[in-house]
C-alpha cells in the first residue's frame, strides 16, 4: 500500500507540474486569463510532493522493508535521528527532498508577483514549473524509491555509516538543497526577461532579491559541509578540492557575481552580465547534479552509479542550448551606460571583482571536469589534484579579496587624490603592518602572507564602512541600522569572508602532525602538543564494533592533561570501517587526534596527532557571512487589503503587488 500511495502521488505531482507549465505559459501569452487555476496546479504539484516525502518518511518509520528505499537504507538498529535523515541519504530519496524544495519554491513564487511585472511573473513561473516538470519526470521514471521489494527483507543495512556519525546530516543537505534549488528563481527570471523582451528591465529587482537568501542558505550549507567532513572524515582537513565539494562551489561564485552585478543604482549596467550570470548559476547547479548523482566522479560525497547520468547531462545541454539562444537573440545591451570615468571607483573595483570570481569559476569547473573529458575522449583515467587548484584558483580569490577590501573604501565615482589618500590610508597601513608582524615572526610563505594583507584590508575597510554608513545619526543608531539593513548586510557578509580568508591561510600555513604507531604508555609529539596512549578498549553495540583509543594529551613537555578517545567503528552489514576523531578545540588551536589502525593483539595503535591553528574562524566567518546575506533581505512592506470589486475579487489577473523584495521577503522566512 506504501509503494503504490507513493507512486501514485509522483504520477499526479507530474501531472499536475504540466498543468501549471502549460497554464502559466497560456496565461503569459493571452493576457487578462485568470490565474486561479494555474495557481491551483501549482499547490497540487506542491502537495504531491509533500505526500511523497512524507510517505517515504512514514515507511522509514514503520521499518516497512517491502519498499525499496527502505530495505536498502533502513534499518531496525539506527536511532530515530538517522532514520529520518536516511530519507536524503540516497539517490533516490535525496531527489524526494530535491523536489519538495522545489515544488515549495514554486509555492512561494506564485503568490507574489513584482510590481509592474505580472507578464514577467508568469514567464517565471512557467519556466519554474518546467523545471519542476523535469524532476518530477526523472523521479518517477528513472528513481522512483517506492518500488515494491520480495520478498521482504527482516531487517536493513541502515544508511551509510558516515552519515550517521554527526548531527549535521539534519541541517547539511536540507540547507545545501534550499540555496542550489533557489537559484531556479532567478534563473526563471532571467529566462522571463528575455522571453517578454524585457532584458534589462523590471526582471533584475525581482531575481536579485531572490537570489539574497538562496545565496544564504548555499553559505551556510557549505560551511556546514566544511565542518562536517572536519569532524567526521578523520583526515584534518576541511577542503580537498573534491569534485562534489567543487560543485556546491561553483553556483556560488557565479551567484555572488551576479549580486553585485545587479547592485541597485549601479552606474554601469551590462545586461549581457546579468544574464548570462543569473543563468549560469542555475546551470552550475545542474552541473552538481550531474556530477554527484551520475556516478561519474569517485567521491565520498557522492551517490553510487546510476542511470541518471545521460538524463541530467540532456537536460543540461538543453537548457544551455536554450538560454545561449534566447540571450543572442534578446540579451543585446539595450541599456549599458559609459563607464565611469575614474578607474579608482567603486563600480570599476566591483566589475574587476566580477571578472576575478567569474575567472575562478572558470578554472574551478576546468579541473573539475576535465577528468571527465579525458576519460570520455581516450579512455585514461586522468586526475586533477589540490596543486592545480592551489596553484590556479588561490591567487585569483586573494586578489578578489583585495578588491573586495577597496571597494569598500572607493566612492561610486572619481574622489580628489587627497582624500582617496586619506580614506585608505588607514586600511592600507593596517594591512601592510599584519604582513610586516606576520612575515617577521612566522614566515607563513608568500600566499599565506598575502592572505593575510588582504584580509587585514579587508576587515579593516569594512570597518570603516561600517562607521561611515552610522556616524550621520549616531544618537539614533538603531533607527539608521533599520534603515541601511542591504548595506550592512553586505558589510557583514563582506568581514566573514575576510576572516574565512584569514582562517583557511593560518590553517594551511600553520598546522603540524605526525603520525606514529605506539605501543601502551609511548606518547607522540608535535610542536606545542603530546599524546600518550594508555589504554585501547574494544566494545559490540549490537552488530556493530568499536575500537577506542584513550589518549592522555598535554601541551609538549608536562604529564598532565587532558583525555582524549578516536575511535574505529566497523559496520559489517555495509562492510565499512570509520575513522571517528578527538577534536579538542581551543581559542588558537585545535587539537585533532586519530586511530588510524591497530595491531592485531591490541597491544598498538597508529595515531596521528594535528595541531590546527585558527580553524573555528572558519566556522564563524561563515556563519558571519550567511547571517549577513539574511540582513541584506529587504523588509517587505505592509499589502493594501483589495477592494470590493478589484480584479482579484473576480479571480483574475491580480492588481499589482508590493515590489519583488516582498515576494523574497514572504518566500525566505
Amino acid at each position: 500500500m506504501t509503494s503504490h500511495v507513493g507512486t501514485w502521488s509522483l504520477g499526479a505531482g507530474l501531472a499536475a507540474s504540466v498543468a501549471a507549465t502549460l497554464l502559466w505559459l497560456r496565461l503569459a501569452l493571452a493576457t487578462g486569463a485568470s490565474v486561479r487555476h494555474a495557481r491551483l496546479a501549482t499547490g497540487a504539484s506542491l502537495l504531491a510532493a509533500a505526500v511523497s516525502c512524507g510517505t517515504l518518511e512514514w515507511a522509514l518509520l514503520r521499518h516497512d522493508f517491502g519498499v525499496r528505499f527502505v530495505a536498502d537504507n533502513g534499518g531496525r538498529h539506527v536511532p530515530l535521528y538517522y532514520t529520518i535523515t536516511s530519507l536524503w541519504s540516497s539517490l533516490d530519496g535525496s531527489l524526494l527532498l530535491w523536489l519538495l524544495i522545489l515544488a515549495g519554491y514554486a509555492g512561494l513564487l506564485c503568490r507574489v508577483v513584482p510590481a509592474g511585472g505580472q507578464r514577467l511573473h508568469r514567464y517565471a513561473m512557467s519556466v519554474v514549473s518546467a523545471v519542476t516538470v523535469f524532476f518530477f519526470a526523472l523521479t518517477y521514471f528513472a528513481a522512483n524509491p517506492f518500488h515494491p521489494v520480495h520478498p521482504v527483507p527482516a531487517d536493513g543495512p541502515g544508511p551509510n555509516p558516515l552519515l550517521q556519525q554527526h548531527p549535521a546530516m539534519g541541517l547539511h543537505p536540507p540547507l545545501l538543497y534550499a540555496g542550489y534549488v533557489g537559484l531556479v528563481v532567478p534563473f526563471a527570471y532571467a529566462v522571463a526577461g528575455l522571453l517578454a523582451g524585457r532584458a534589462g528591465g523590471a526582471w533584475l529587482a525581482a531575481a536579485r532579491n531572490w537570489t539574497v537568501p538562496a545565496w544564504a542558505m548555499l553559505t551556510a550549507g557549505i560551511t556546514l559541509g566544511a565542518w562536517w567532513s572536519y569532524a567526521v572524515l578523520g583526515w584534518g582537513g576541511y577542503w580537498a578540492w573534491d569534485p562534489v565539494e567543487n560543485a556546491s562551489l561553483l553556483p556560488w561564485l557565479t551567484a555572488t557575481a551576479f549580486l553585485h552585478a545587479a547592485l541597485p543604482g549601479r552606474r554601469v549596467a551590462e545586461t549581457g552580465w546579468r544574464v548570462s550570470l543569473a543563468c549560469a548559476s542555475f546551470l552550475l547547479v545542474l552541473v552538481g547534479t550531474f556530477l554527484t548523482r551520475s556516478g561519474v566522479v569517485a567521491s565520498v560525497h557522492a551517490f553510487t552509479e546510476s542511470t541518471l547520468g545521460p538524463i541530467l547531462l540532456g537536460f543540461i545541454l538543453l537548457v544551455t542550448a536554450g538560454v545561449v539562444v534566447l540571450i543572442g537573440w534578446r540579451g543585446g545591451p539595450r541599456d549599458s551606460l559609459p563607464l565611469p570615468a575614474s578607474l579608482l571607483s567603486r563600480p570599476i573595483a566591483l566589475i574587476g571583482n566580477r571578472i576575478l570570481l567569474t575567472s575562478i569559476a572558470g578554472v574551478v569547473l576546468i579541473g573539475t571536469v576535465f577528468p571527465l573529458l579525458a576519460q570520455a575522449t581516450t579512455g585514461v583515467r586522468a586526475a586533477v589534484g589540490p596543486a592545480y587548484f592551489n596553484r590556479s584558483a588561490l591567487p585569483l580569490a586573494i586578489a578578489a579579496l583585495a578588491l573586495m577590501g577597496l571597494a569598500t573604501l572607493l566612492g561610486p565615482g572619481a574622489r580628489r587624490p587627497g582624500d582617496l589618500a586619506r580614506r585608505v590610508a588607514i586600511p592600507v597601513g593596517v594591512a601592510l603592518a599584519t604582513v610586516a608582524v606576520t612575515g617577521l615572526l612566522s614566515r607563513p610563505g608568500p600566499m599565506a602572507l598575502a592572505a593575510f594583507g588582504c584580509a587585514a584590508l579587508a576587515l579593516a575597510g569594512t570597518a570603516r564602512k561600517l562607521l561611515d554608513e552610522l556616524r550621520p545619526t549616531r544618537s539614533h543608531w538603531a533607527r539608521r541600522l533599520r534603515h541601511r539593513r542591504r548595506a550592512l548586510g553586505g558589510l557583514l557578509a563582506h568581514a566573514g569572508i575576510a576572516i574565512i580568508a584569514a582562517g583557511v591561510a593560518a590553517s594551511s600555513a600553520y598546522t603540524v602532525s605526525a603520525e606514529r604507531e605506539l605501543s601502551v604508555g609511548q606518547s607522540i609529539d608535535v610542536r606545542g602538543a603530546s599524546a600518550r596512549l594508555v589504554a585501547l578498549d574494544r566494545s559490540r553495540s549490537g552488530t556493530d564494533m568499536t575500537v577506542r583509543a584513550r589518549l592522555a594529551l598535554a601541551p609538549r613537555g608536562r604529564s598532565d592533561g587532558e583525555a582524549a578517545a578516536p575511535q574505529l567503528r566497523y559496520y559489517p552489514q555495509r562492510e565499512a570501517t570509520v575513522s571517528v576523531p578527538d577534536i579538542r578545540s581551543g581559542p588558537l588551536h585545535d587539537t585533532y587526534t586519530t586511530l588510524v589502525a591497530t595491531s592485531a593483539d591490541g597491544s598498538s595503535a597508529t595515531i596521528r596527532l594535528a595541531v590546527n591553528p585558527m580553524v573555528g574562524t572558519i566556522w564563524a566567518g561563515g556563519a558571519l557571512t550567511a547571517a549577513g546575506g539574511l540582513l541584506a533581505l529587504r523588509r517587505a512592506p505592509r499589502r493594501r487589503r483589495p477592494v470590493a470589486g478589484t480584479a482579484r475579487s473576480r479571480g483574475t489577473a491580480p492588481p499589482p503587488a508590493p515590489p519583488a523584495a516582498t515576494a523574497v521577503r514572504k518566500g525566505s522566512a
